[in-house]
């Protein structure tokens, strides 16, 4: 079973990714891809600020 310094770092990982990803679809004007992609960076924010995570430094897309 994980402990919790490993799913923090898992979840940060997605994090990053998707916010990644987001970027990149803003840039080519994915707009569905975009709001695709935010339902899962919300889900993954809440997870990250309910762990106590500061999101100051690995927040790009800041919404």
């Amino acid at each position: 079973m994980p402990n919790t310094l490993e799913v923090a770092k898992e979840v940060i990982d997605q994090f990053q990714k998707i916010q990644k990803h987001m970027l990149i679809a803003k840039e080519e004007n994915a707009t569905r891809t975009y709001d695709s992609l935010k339902d899962d960076y919300l889900s993954l924010k809440a997870i990250l600020n309910i762990a106590g995570v500061s999101l100051a430094e690995i927040d790009k897309i800041k919404e």
